[in-house]
C-alpha cells in the first residue's frame, strides 16, 4: 500500500479555497454546506492534517475514511469529530446511485476558544480522539437537534459581531458537544446485543489468558492487548465497559486476576511469590499490593481465612 502524501491545512480560509468555496464570513469559525464542497480524485492519495476542529454531519457519502492508523466506520455513520493536528484520509468511491452527498461541516479554529470555558473543556470529549472508530448514528429527531444548533451558530456569526457573539457561539458549541456526548452514550446502550457479545468475548478471553501456564513468559495482559484481540480500540472498549458494567477494562483485568489468585491461594500450596510469578508479576510486592487493594486482605491473610 503506497504511503500517502500529507497535506496540512492551517486555516479555515485555506480550507475554503482548497474546496472551491467562497471566503468564510468569519476567519475562525465556519459552517459549510457539504453539497458545495468540490472533491478531486487526486485527493484520494492524500492524508490530511487540519489545524482546526471539524465536526461533520454527512449523508449519502460513498467512501472510506481512515483516522490515525485505523479505518473509521463511516459507511452508515452520520457524525464524525476530528481534532487539530490529527491525520485522516478520505477515499471517495464511485457510486452508481444518483443520490447527492449532503450535510454540514462545522469548522472551529482553536483561537476562537481562547479565554473561554471550552479552551480546555473541549478535550474532555472522547469522541475527538483517535481511539473512536465509529461514527455517531442519529435518529431523525436527533439530527434535527444537531442541525438546528449548527444553524444557530451560523446565524450568530452571520449577524453583526458584537461583544456577546463569541459567548453565544461558545454556548451553542458546548450544547452541540453535550448532545453528541448524550447520543454516543445512547448508541452504546441501544447496541446492547452486540455490546454484550463483546463482554462475553472479553470474559472468555481473560479466562483463557489466566488459565494458561505461560504467564511467566507473557506477563500480565495490557488494555491494548485485550482491545486488539477484540478488534476494538482501547478507549472504545473502556467506554463500553463503563456504560455496561461501571468498570474500566483495567478493572476487569484486575478482577479476573484476583479471582485466579484467590483460587490458587485456597486450593494450592504455592507460596505467595510463586503465585505472583505464575500470574505474570515481575515483583511479588506488586501482586500483594494489588490483591490487598482489591480484597482489603493480604494474600497470606486471605489464605489463613480458610484454615
Amino acid at each position: 500500500m503506497p504511503i500517502k502524501q500529507i497535506h496540512r491545512i492551517k486555516t479555515i480560509s485555506e480550507f475554503h479555497k482548497l474546496r472551491g468555496l467562497s471566503n468564510p464570513e468569519h476567519p475562525l469559525i465556519s459552517l459549510v454546506d457539504y453539497r458545495q464542497i468540490s472533491h478531486s480524485p487526486e485527493n484520494n492519495q492524500v492524508s490530511w492534517i487540519q489545524d482546526f476542529y471539524t465536526i461533520g454531519l454527512k449523508r449519502n457519502v460513498c467512501g472510506k475514511f481512515r483516522y490515525g492508523q485505523q479505518e473509521y466506520d463511516f459507511d452508515e455513520g452520520l457524525m464524525s469529530f476530528i481534532a487539530p493536528g490529527q491525520v485522516f484520509s478520505v477515499e471517495l468511491l464511485d457510486s452508481e446511485e444518483s443520490v447527492q452527498p449532503s450535510g454540514w461541516l462545522l469548522l472551529i479554529h482553536p483561537d476562537f476558544l481562547w479565554n473561554t470555558s471550552l479552551a480546555k473543556g473541549i478535550k474532555q470529549y472522547e469522541f475527538f480522539g483517535y481511539a473512536v472508530n465509529e461514527s455517531l448514528f442519529l435518529s431523525e429527531k436527533e439530527e434535527t437537534v444537531i442541525v438546528g444548533i449548527m444553524q444557530n451558530i451560523q446565524q450568530e456569526y452571520h449577524a453583526n459581531i458584537d461583544k456577546f457573539s463569541q459567548g453565544i457561539i461558545i454556548s451553542q458549541i458546548e450544547l452541540l458537544l453535550n448532545y453528541a456526548d448524550r447520543f454516543y452514550n445512547r448508541q452504546f446502550i441501544t447496541r446492547k446485543i452486540a455490546n454484550h457479545k463483546i463482554l462475553d468475548r472479553l470474559e472468555k478471553l481473560l479466562t483463557d489468558y489466566f488459565d494458561n501456564d505461560d504467564l511467566i513468559e507473557k506477563g500480565l495482559p495490557t488494555v491494548q492487548d485485550i482491545s486488539d484481540k477484540l478488534n476494538v480500540s482501547s478507549n472504545y472498549l473502556s467506554s463500553l465497559l463503563k456504560t455496561l458494567t461501571g468498570q474500566s477494562t483495567q478493572q476487569h483485568i484486575h478482577n479476573k486476576l484476583v479471582g485466579k489468585a484467590k483460587e490458587k491461594l485456597s486450593t494450592t500450596e504455592l507460596s505467595v511469590s510463586e503465585i505472583a510469578y505464575a500470574l505474570g508479576f515481575e515483583h511479588p510486592q506488586s501482586f500483594s499490593k494489588l490483591f490487598k487493594n482489591k480484597t482489603k486482605l493480604s494474600p497470606l491473610a486471605f489464605r489463613q481465612s480458610f484454615n
